[in-house]
């Protein structure tokens, strides 16, 4: 196994993959690394949906870009076919797509005033950060590669709509997971001086 710092330092985020199919079990054991994260209370709010027929994937892809393309014509941007096919073809096509999701009803407290009670959903999706972490540690430590998308962000309605999510959860990322089809170079990383300070804002190590 690679030290833990050899893990954090090579891995990468992969958009290519390999036509080879990944192993159930192998997919459950990264994902069971998410639930050894850290979380709020330990109240454990991700819930993650393995999503494997190919014609959900297609319907949500589909139904995801319909709304990217009309945010695109609001914005007055000209919709570029082939930009619209691979957004659709990254989600639909990937080798394993898991939808990340919270949920803030279990397991978290309940406050008085909305000010804290608002808080919860920061809370909640903290959590689900530091489990996604975990996530593509796991995968990069077992071979394989994954991506981190937040494109459910834009388009949670119809994403809930589309799998019939329960009102009480939440999407809020895609993980894509299969075996690597390319190598990416280090990307640029600002140095710990560029954003860690001591003490106060503006005073760096």
């Amino acid at each position: 196994m690679p030290d833990l710092f050899e893990l954090i330092h090579a891995r990468r985020s992969i958009r290519k993959f390999q036509p080879k199919p990944v192993p159930k079990e192998l997919v459950l054991e990264v994902l069971a690394a998410s639930g050894w994260a850290p979380s709020a209370h330990n109240a454990q709010p991700c819930r993650f949906i393995i999503l494997e027929n190919s014609q959900i994937k297609q319907a949500l892809a589909d139904a995801m870009a319909q709304v990217w393309v009309a945010d695109m014509s609001k914005d007055g941007q000209t919709i570029d076919e082939d930009k619209r096919r691979e957004r659709v073809e990254r989600f639909a096509k990937a080798p394993v797509l898991i939808l990340a999701c919270v949920t803030s009803i279990e397991g978290l407290p309940s406050y008085s005033d909305m000010r804290r009670q608002a808080c919860l959903h920061d809370l909640a999706v903290q959590s689900l950060g530091a489990a996604i972490e975990n996530l593509l540690l796991a995968a990069h430590a077992k071979g394989l590669g994954a991506c981190w998308y937040s494109a459910p962000c834009f388009c949670k309605e119809t994403v809930k709509q589309t799998l019939k999510i329960p009102d009480a959860v939440e999407p809020q990322a895609f993980v894509v997971l299969g075996y690597p089809a390319e190598n990416p170079s280090v990307p640029p990383k600002k140095p710990l001086t560029a954003f860690c300070f001591v003490d106060k804002w503006g005073r760096t190590l």
